[in-house]
């Protein structure tokens, strides 16, 4: 895997759990009972994101890891991935 490729999937598992992670913990300003006025009922009284940004990364990096290290162990190699689309008859 190149280094390009390697943030490429960086950035997108880290956008993915990160919208995974949002809703987990969400505490709404209805349910505290402390809605702040102009603000929607359902927004998150506490939405801690640096906290979950912080999660998402570990995981993302953790999963991108393990990417990286499947492919090179050599379980899928690169003349495999272009042969995964061709048909056998």
């Amino acid at each position: 895997m190149t280094l390009t490729g390697g943030l490429v999937l960086f950035a997108t598992l880290f956008f993915l759990v990160m919208f995974l992670l949002l809703p987990i913990g969400h505490r709404s300003q209805e349910e505290a009972g402390q809605v702040v006025p102009g603000t929607p009922v359902g927004a998150p009284e506490r939405p801690l994101l640096g906290r979950k940004a912080i999660w998402a990364a570990v995981i993302a990096a953790a999963i991108v890891g393990g990417v990286w290290l499947f492919l090179d162990a050599g379980f899928i190699t690169r003349q495999d991935m272009m042969n995964f689309n061709r048909v056998s008859r």
